[in-house]
């Protein structure tokens, strides 16, 4: 009697944005038999096609992409549920002998999908006292009050992104100890393979400042319009999703459209930096030259590092 094949491992394909992940996990998918799940928190809305980058159905090869467009822009992000839906897609293709292939920058998403997470629950009167008072005193003396609770995560957490720091404060809260202490060791559910594409920082920044050109270019301002009737600006996580936020502002009359396409390729630039940081920290990670320069290697080099590892 033969035993039944292996479950095939989770390929995860990491690195800050405009890194060339997108393009990579296409063609690993392609290759090895297998599918994209995605796991960038903001490709998950509906409608948010420009200013995420989102691969067209042209781009995507016919690759089955997974978890795109499932939330509508008025749903607050829930990473614990994105959880629970990005690993029911990847038992199902280890089930059927499919390859899934993970394919983000959220580094807390990915972690999520693939390591032995448990998110604190919510206590709607809490969250509804620190919402209350975020909106009469400001982000920044939350985010004080945080720093002395959680320095570590006051120093991962930026000043201005209210939705966080009361997530962070309410965990506090309602566990008693730091917000990342809830966040433990690199434990992984699946047996993984991570990929990280490495860019040198001076050309990711001209890339990240090159795609925001043609963010705009290709309508990012219409895309914000429309989305802006059907609840955008009330949406709690995507009215804050880069450019989608500059965007905002400027149709409000807060900025011109030149500043708000300068702030975002600042923001984009800002947020890349804490994303590298982020993966930086898992020894796990395989990092490849993804360099323009490296272009020819990247896909041969991240093949080379799967098969490696499967046989070793």
């Amino acid at each position: 009697m033969t035993s039944a094949a292996p479950a095939p491992r989770v390929i995860a394909v990491v690195g800050p944005t405009a890194a060339g992940k997108s393009d990579l996990g296409v063609h690993l998918a392609r290759r090895l038999g297998g599918e994209v799940v995605n796991a960038d928190s903001m490709q998950l809305y509906r409608g948010m096609d420009i200013g995420t980058a989102k691969l067209t159905h042209e781009e995507r090869a016919g690759v089955p992409h997974r978890l795109l467009d499932i939330w509508d822009v008025t749903e607050t992000a829930s990473v614990a549920e994105y959880q629970r839906l990005a690993r029911a897609e990847i038992d199902r293709l280890r089930a059927e002998g499919r390859v899934p292939v993970l394919v983000g920058g959220s580094g807390l998403y990915v972690r999520g999908a693939i390591d032995a997470l448990d998110f604190p629950g919510t206590d709607p009167a809490v969250r509804a006292r620190l919402e209350a008072e975020l909106t009469l005193r400001g982000s920044g003396v939350l985010h004080a009050r945080l720093a002395q609770a959680d320095p570590r995560a006051a120093a991962a957490i930026l000043p201005s992104n209210g939705r966080r720091i009361v997530r962070a404060l309410e965990v506090i809260k309602i566990t008693g100890r730091p917000f990342t202490a809830n966040l433990p060791g690199h434990e992984a559910v699946y047996d993984t393979v991570q990929i990280g594409v490495d860019v040198p920082r001076p050309e990711l920044d001209a890339r990240i400042a090159l795609r925001v050109d043609r963010m705009w270019e290709a309508g990012l301002v219409e895309e914000v319009r429309a989305l802006e009737a059907r609840g955008l600006r009330n949406g709690r996580t995507s009215s804050r999703a880069l450019g989608y936020q500059q965007v905002l502002s400027a149709l409000a009359g807060d900025c011109t459209e030149e500043e708000a396409r300068a702030e975002t390729v600042r923001a984009t630039k800002r947020f890349a930096r804490r994303q590298d940081s982020w993966f930086r920290r898992d020894s796990r990670v395989h990092w490849l030259d993804g360099s323009e320069g490296a272009a020819g290697r990247l896909r041969e080099d991240a093949l080379a590092l799967i098969e490696r590892a499967v046989t070793a």
